[in-house]
């Protein structure tokens, strides 16, 4: 299998010290950033918008890659992508019919295009959309918040998602994820891992990004 992209999500950062944090998982060999945007909607939580993507933008080089947990998400598209955004996922569940059209205009910006799954969604619902996305995102805690345990019911759908799909997607997983659960899904067939609190909260920054390899 090829390397595990490992992306670092920032709501797990110290916000009033985002450059900082954002530099030390950089420096420590992560290959994305993950950014959470939630809304307050789709989502209860509220986090961060165009504005300070467009800021992120300025201070790493890591591909931005940016998870909308939004209601209509095809109207925001364009915004984000102008902000600097390289990966762009949208939740299946905000889109419904719409995700095919999403996924074109995100790729059509000259982004890749992610396409999100909540818990309680079954993979079969987005089979058809395993061609022409270049990600999925296998959610394995309930979206907007941090710090919550890992579904391992939820990693079991990892291997549909493999088996139907060609082997240039990209599988990741956001919910729960440290060096045991990674190892789960790595298993299964993932290749990209999402991990905010393991990260962020560990004493070495290097050694835990590492781990999840």
């Amino acid at each position: 299998m090829k390397k595990v992209i490992i992306s670092p999500s920032i709501l797990s950062a110290d916000f009033a010290n985002l450059e900082r944090d954002i530099k030390l998982v950089e420096n420590a060999g992560a290959d994305w950033l993950h950014v959470d945007i939630m809304d307050g909607h789709f989502v209860p939580n509220i986090t961060i918008g165009v504005p300070v993507v467009k800021s992120i933008k300025k201070i790493t080089n890591l591909p931005l890659d940016v998870h909308l947990m939004i209601e209509n998400p095809d109207k925001y598209i364009q915004p984000f992508a102008a902000a600097g955004a390289d990966i762009i996922t949208f939740h299946y569940e905000a889109a419904n019919e719409k995700s095919f059209d999403i996924i074109k205009q995100i790729q059509s910006a000259g982004l890749k295009a992610g396409i999100s799954i909540k818990p309680k969604t079954h993979p079969e619902t987005i089979k058809d959309f395993l061609d022409i996305a270049d990600m999925v995102l296998v959610m394995t805690v309930e979206p907007g918040f941090g710090g919550q345990k890992f579904m391992s019911n939820c990693a079991d759908k990892i291997p549909y998602i493999r088996e139907n799909s060609t082997e240039n997607l990209i599988i990741q997983v956001d919910g729960g994820i440290n060096a045991d659960t990674a190892k789960i899904c790595i298993e299964k067939g993932a290749n990209s891992l999402v991990a905010g609190n393991y990260v962020y909260k560990s004493a070495d920054i290097n050694a835990a990004i590492q781990s999840l390899r």
